[in-house]
């Protein structure tokens, strides 16, 4: 039997994942993969690097949320495996497994992991360190996805980050940003800006509509001072899933930039706490192969 490795994160969304293992190997065993279920923890170790290195596994299967699907891909594209990867969402917010058009149906994940159908992706790289498949943001909200408490999150959902983030308006403050990319530079007070692959993030779609994971060029969005009246107007665009075109927001493509801030800030990546500022980030593109629905 060809073999495959599902690795999954107990913690991550309602954890209703424990319960299903049994049902996802099985579903693989008929199909002759025999699946090897793997549980990572709250604490990173060289087991699971050492397992996929030593092991020739068909395809790596993640069930997580985004910051479980972070930690697997930078594994893999650290360790130069050219094996597809299958998802099966299972987090609070999913906003990759969104941006492929993943089902949270489980059925519907398997089907598509056992159909081979395939595509490659563009990755983030910050600092030459760390990879990131769908968002890297900095300012007001950013640090949403990581500081919401997990029992809120657990109870509420994706509901839990909105509740978080109206409770920090009132004391949302700016910063002076600046922004350089291959062949402009952009210096401005800003209250927050995102890095985005694809059109999904914070389980929001269409945030910027051109927004494309294949053509190897990142989508910024930088939302620059602004009063808390034309703040909710960006953001009922967001949550109405509108494009956020307003005089308030510049938005930009390219395959490089730095960003430096005149304040300490650390930024979100993947929906995890990631470095402090400043940063240089660039794009890979059609670097990770993933599984993808067939239309």
């Amino acid at each position: 039997m060809e073999q495959a490795i599902l690795v999954y994160n107990p913690l991550s969304g309602d954890r209703s994942i424990i319960q299903k293992i049994d049902y996802i190997l099985g579903r693989f065993q008929d199909e002759g993969i025999l699946l090897q279920p793997y549980r990572i923890g709250e604490a990173e170790t060289d087991e699971l690097k050492n397992l996929l290195e030593n092991n020739r596994y068909k395809y790596i299967i993640a069930s997580g949320g985004d910051g479980t699907l972070n930690y697997i891909s930078n594994l893999m594209l650290k360790l130069k495996l050219s094996v597809p990867l299958g998802i099966i969402p299972s987090g609070t917010c999913n906003d990759f497994a969104a941006i492929l058009n993943i089902s949270s149906d489980l059925d519907k994940c398997i089907d598509t992991i056992l159909s081979g159908n395939t595509v490659k992706v563009d990755v983030g790289l910050i600092n030459d360190e760390q990879y990131f498949l769908s968002s890297c943001a900095g300012g007001v909200f950013a640090d949403v996805s990581f500081s919401t408490n997990n029992d809120l999150k657990r109870n509420f959902g994706p509901f839990a980050y909105y509740l978080k983030a109206l409770s920090e308006v009132a004391n949302m403050k700016s910063v002076l940003l600046t922004l350089e990319t291959e062949d402009t530079v952009i210096e401005e007070e800003a209250l927050m800006f995102v890095i985005i692959n694809g059109k999904h993030v914070a389980g929001f779609n269409n945030i910027l509509k051109d927004a494309d994971y294949s053509d190897g060029l990142m989508d910024i969005a930088l939302i620059k001072n602004c009063k808390h009246i034309d703040l909710a107007s960006i953001f009922f665009k967001v949550l109405s899933n509108e494009s956020i075109s307003s005089k308030h927001v510049i938005t930009l493509k390219t395959k490089y930039c730095k960003i430096k801030a005149d304040k300490d800030m650390a930024i979100s990546v993947d929906g995890e706490k990631g470095p402090e500022l400043p940063v240089n980030i660039k794009f890979i593109n059609k670097a990770l192969e993933v599984f993808y629905p067939q239309d």
